[in-house]
């Protein structure tokens, strides 16, 4: 013989509080980049027009991000230095045009004035 049983509405539907998932990661948190990420990268900055000064930037940083995963046994300098290499490469576009509509950005200020020098 069973019980029906009602559905938990204190909780929203037929779950309760303890059977929602759970992660240890926050929600917002970003995937890993792939194991071929900065070979990938790297082909992406060769074939841009700025090539000249960001291939041997990206390197650069790059060189530092293995150095300090090396010393501090994480990956976050690696997947650091990736994920601010996509997002200019990913926003070089948007640069351009910028650059290229003849936009006034002389009141700029320069962001190591605002942040410090890059170490």
């Amino acid at each position: 013989m069973s019980v029906p049983t009602a559905p938990h509405r204190a909780y929203g539907g037929d779950t309760t509080s303890q059977e929602d998932s759970m992660s240890a990661q926050p929600e917002e948190a970003l995937a890993p980049p792939a194991p071929a990420a900065a070979a990938q990268l790297l082909r992406e900055l060769r074939a841009d027009h700025r090539a000249d000064t960001w291939v041997s930037a990206f390197e650069q940083d790059w060189a530092r991000a293995l150095d300090d995963a090396r010393h501090s046994f994480s990956l976050a300098p690696v997947h650091t230095v990736i994920g601010t290499w996509r997002a200019r490469l990913a926003s070089a576009p948007v640069v351009d045009a910028f650059l290229a509509g003849g936009c006034d950005d002389s009141d700029g200020v320069d962001l190591d004035q605002v942040l410090g020098a890059r170490t």
